[in-house]
């Protein structure tokens, strides 16, 4: 690339990290926040659940095994921008194409040479922020002014932008027919389903109830997506009629609209869990996996505070019986699991597909065909 010109990250708090310009030509808003992810720069950035935010990468080089389609997680870039330490040259022989030049081709403006460390912990204390990258030469006020225009991610209905526009069918049918409710779902999800022999329909995320249980599938199945699941109260009126028709599963935001269809509560983490790197335990088994994460949100405990304490199954009791946590996280106590023990219904807060990250909780998607 030619040589960089000075720019500038500002939060909405008033905090600036300086560095240089790099992708598209900015200026970009959105909520600006980090993924702790060694790798896989790709597929946080083409990952619908991104929508609207500004991702900050914590490994201090991003790009240097360049960018390939095998590496997509979607049709197009969702992320806004993205805020690096280094952006290394792609020396991996074979790959398809440039980092940085890929940035640019898909309109994604980015921030390079920021102290990302310095940056990382100031969203960790002060939570995750609304923010932009601007020009050097773009004026403190003028950008503040910008950043006081972007919405708050809290109410943010960005699932309508991210849905298919009508249903799309895959794979043979041979082990199972699911259908699922799109609200942004990752391609190495639909992936992994069609892999296990799944006949998937997708459809729109405002499809009515009774279109989808005239489907009559084996299952049904709520996807990822970005945005806060408290603004999606129409996805959740329609997955309450089609609990306890049949099986229902979720992850992630899925997970979330799940929940909140029972009866509960979902909340805005102070800074989310974007990364490849969490410790989810199985109460079930014991087991502790290493899972791939992205929300921003998370379901509510029963006594209001968010975390759980200890490892023994917490209930809750829901307009459709009782529901028993399944999964907890070990970095911050927050519920990762749930599973319905009087409909048939389970779901997870984490990624079992990880795209990027480890394979622990792959198994995950047997479970759901076995339970159904």
């Amino acid at each position: 690339m030619s040589e960089r010109s000075a720019a500038y990250l500002l939060l909405e708090d008033g905090a600036r990290f300086d560095g240089h310009a790099a992708g598209a030509a900015g200026p970009v808003t959105g909520e600006v926040v980090f993924n702790t992810s060694m790798s896989g720069y790709q597929e946080a950035l083409t990952d619908p659940s991104y929508r609207g935010q500004i991702i900050t990468y914590t490994f201090p080089m991003v790009g240097n095994y360049g960018v390939a389609e095998a590496f997509m997680e979607s049709d197009a870039p969702h992320a806004r921008a993205v805020v690096m330490r280094e952006i290394a040259p792609s020396g991996t022989p074979g790959i398809q194409g440039d980092w940085e030049q890929w940035l640019v081709e898909r309109g994604i403006p980015g921030i390079t040479g920021v102290n990302t460390r310095a940056l990382v912990r100031h969203i960790r204390d002060k939570g995750a922020m609304r923010g932009g990258i601007f020009d050097a030469a773009v004026s403190e006020s003028d950008a503040r002014a910008q950043i006081e225009a972007e919405p708050s991610m809290k109410g943010a209905d960005f699932a309508k932008e991210v849905t298919p526009s009508e249903p799309i069918i895959l794979g043979d049918g041979s082990a199972a027919h699911v259908v699922a409710i799109d609200t942004g779902i990752k391609r190495s999800i639909v992936e992994n389903l069609v892999a296990r022999g799944v006949k998937l329909e997708l459809y729109p995320c405002d499809t009515p109830a009774e279109t989808l249980l005239a489907r009559n599938p084996d299952f049904f199945f709520l996807a990822n997506g970005p945005g806060d699941p408290g603004a999606l109260d129409y996805v959740v009126d329609n997955v309450r009629q089609l609990i306890g028709k049949k099986p229902v599963f979720g992850i992630c935001l899925g997970h979330q609209l799940l929940c909140r269809a029972v009866g509960l509560e979902t909340y805005k983490l102070q800074f989310g869990h974007r990364g490849a790197n969490h410790p989810v335990k199985d109460l079930e088994t014991g087991k502790i996996d290493i899972t791939s994460q992205n929300h921003g949100f998370a379901v509510q405990t029963p006594d209001g505070s968010g975390t759980v304490l200890g490892d023994e199954p917490v209930r809750w009791e829901t307009d459709f019986g009782a529901a028993e946590l399944s999964h907890v996280n070990l970095y911050d106590r927050t519920v990762e699991g749930l599973l319905l023990k009087d409909v048939s219904g389970a779901t997870v807060q984490y990624h079992p597909e990880a795209g990027p990250g480890p394979h622990d909780a792959l198994y995950l998607f047997d479970r759901f065909l076995e339970m159904a």
